[in-house]
């Protein structure tokens, strides 16, 4: 049987674990295709929320660096596109704008805020995220110790890299943290080799195969809160 110490940190991933991130999605590419119909109608008329998308799924198989900037992969399909129909590309900033303010707009789960408030009196709290939200925008910040992001730390999840790097900004061993998220291969998977307990949060009802063992699974934050009291007992 092996000795877990004591947990000092819990870590999240945001998409998908704190908020849908779907709906959260598709709602703010539709918001930017709106704006582009107005102030920049060449490209909204020749490239659609389907089309943009399809050509950024083209750009992340021709480079890899895309699979860990997914903003710089959002802002190469719209200079693609602006440049395709001769638009002025200074407006991509206010588009990528746009964007942001709408991906950010997230609506957190119900379970979410309460859970991290009376999580953040006993432990310390990050975040490890492959996507590009900001916790200052959504207004989850102040609740946070450290919050590392693959676009800025130059590698993506499941790279023990990123895990080891957040455990060290909190100033902890990975044996002392637990990571909670969705993805059973980026948050399980990544954090299990890096060290860490891995908590799948299965929000949604998906099958869980029989190779991956999370050392726990939970469906919200309550039940992380009631798994990290029996650790503690």
């Amino acid at each position: 049987m092996n000795y877990w110490p004591p947990v000092k940190a819990v870590l999240f991933d945001l998409d998908d674990t704190l908020w849908s991130i779907v709906p959260v999605i598709r709602r703010a590419e539709k918001l930017l295709h709106d704006w582009l119909t107005v102030h920049v109608p060449a490209v909204a008329e020749q490239w659609s929320i389907d089309s943009l998308r399809a050509r950024r799924s083209i750009l992340m198989q021709e480079n890899p660096h895309f699979q860990i900037d997914l903003w710089a992969l959002r802002h190469a399909g719209l200079t693609e596109a602006f440049i395709a129909c001769n638009a002025d590309t200074d407006m991509i900033t206010h588009a990528m704008a746009v964007f942001s303010a709408a991906r950010n707009d997230v609506t957190p789960f119900d379970d979410v805020m309460p859970s991290l408030q009376r999580l953040a009196r006993r432990v310390a709290l990050g975040s490890i995220s492959n996507g590009f939200a900001d916790l200052g925008q959504i207004g989850l910040a102040p609740l946070f110790q450290v919050s590392l992001a693959a676009h800025s730390f130059g590698s993506a999840k499941p790279d023990p890299a990123l895990f080891h790097a957040a455990c060290d900004a909190l100033g902890i061993a990975p044996a002392e943290s637990v990571y909670v998220g969705d993805d059973l291969q980026l948050d399980v998977v990544g954090a299990q080799a890096a060290g860490m307990r891995a908590v799948w949060m299965n929000r949604f009802d998906r099958h869980l195969p029989s190779e991956v063992r999370p050392d726990a699974v939970c469906t919200d934050l309550h039940a992380l809160e009631c798994w990290l009291q029996q650790l503690a007992a």
